[in-house]
């Protein structure tokens, strides 16, 4: 998923049997979801911040070579049924991460099937959709600013798993981080490191299974919860002058509304549609 890494510690519950408490952690955590301006970029302008801002991550955890270009992007960023979402706060990119749809039905493709297809193949086969969390980094000061913008910025592949239909929402991420997986959100590790080229370091494989998992994760988060109209700003693409959509999204039927209809304040949290 990419190197999130220093507040991932602070930024978990510290026992994940029990939801976040009111007046306390769990308002804080509200209240910083309140502060975002979650995004979709789709200008090249936001685009290139991403790169930049993943560029810097990397290299800070020595997970990528330096290139003279100080960005970091690959084809994926560019396949139709990828989506580069970024989280603002104040006008300031906090976090950012990729978010890719893949499915039997629409397009059977995503990172992570590139190294662990033994694993995600006989998932597309059997008709799961899957939603894949790749490239998910945060700004520095910001990070020790904001300690739960991990937590915070994973409510849009909840938003995505929503909208999509998913059955898994899957996280490439390194062996260090795995635990703020299981703690926070209940993962299961589907597979353990591997190479998982052009990173340095190995990658391992979690997923959250949603259709089972979903209530929980909306139980522990409340703020989670997204509208139908939030979802579609982040997630239907935009039409170009002659009707046709600029990208094509995975034909997926979408998930009932009925976990995400009516949140306490997401609409505060503004979406102009990584």
């Amino acid at each position: 998923m990419g190197p999130v890494t220093e507040n991932w510690r602070q930024a978990s519950p510290a026992n994940s049997s029990e939801a976040p408490t009111a007046g306390s952690y769990g308002d804080r955590l509200a209240q910083l979801a309140a502060k975002i301006e979650f995004k979709r970029a789709d200008s090249e302008q936001e685009r290139e911040a991403i790169f930049r801002l993943r560029y810097k991550s990397y290299i800070r955890e020595d997970a990528i070579p330096a290139n003279a270009s100080a960005l970091f992007t690959d084809h994926d960023d560019e396949v139709e049924n990828s989506y580069l979402i970024g989280a603002y706060i104040d006008g300031e990119l906090a976090t950012s991460l990729r978010l890719t749809v893949a499915s039997k039905d629409g397009i059977p493709d995503c990172p992570s099937l590139h190294v662990f297809p033994d694993v995600l193949q006989p998932f597309l086969d059997d008709g799961k959709v899957l939603v894949d969390t790749t490239r998910f980094v945060t700004d520095e000061r910001l990070s020790r600013l904001y300690r739960g913008l991990p937590l915070v910025t994973i409510r849009m592949c909840v938003a995505a798993a929503e909208y999509f239909g998913a059955h898994h929402l899957l996280a490439a991420v390194r062996s260090e981080h795995r635990a703020f997986y299981i703690r926070s959100f209940g993962s299961k590790v589907l597979c353990p490191s591997r190479p998982y080229p052009p990173l340095l370091k190995q990658i391992s494989l979690t997923t959250v299974y949603f259709p089972t998992q979903g209530a929980e994760l909306y139980r522990r988060y409340p703020f989670y919860r997204s509208t139908p109209s939030e979802r579609q700003k982040l997630f239907e693409r935009p039409q170009r002058a002659n009707g046709q959509a600029r990208h094509k999204a995975a034909p997926v039927p979408q998930r009932s509304d009925s976990l995400g209809t009516d949140p306490p304040f997401v609409e505060s949290a503004p979406v102009v549609p990584r």
